[in-house]
């Protein structure tokens, strides 16, 4: 499982959180690499492209979930 298809679990929540907000946002970026894999490349992705993020550390907390739940 790719990053991007994990981050589609973690959205649409009753009760939003930074984390499903960031999933939202993810999903409705039409440029985002949805096959990328790796935590440089999404990383410089967000951090140089993406409007909607305000505090990288909520990416790094979802990547180290994403992490946990692929090994």
């Amino acid at each position: 499982m790719n990053f991007y298809h994990y981050v589609q679990i973690h959205r649409g929540k009753l009760e939003p959180s930074d984390i499903s907000m960031l999933a939202e946002n993810i999903f409705e970026d039409l440029q985002f690499p949805k096959q990328e894999t790796t935590y440089h490349k999404l990383s410089d992705y967000l951090e140089t492209n993406a409007y909607y993020v305000t505090n990288m550390d909520v990416f790094d907390e979802l990547w180290e979930m994403y992490v946990e739940a692929t090994r």
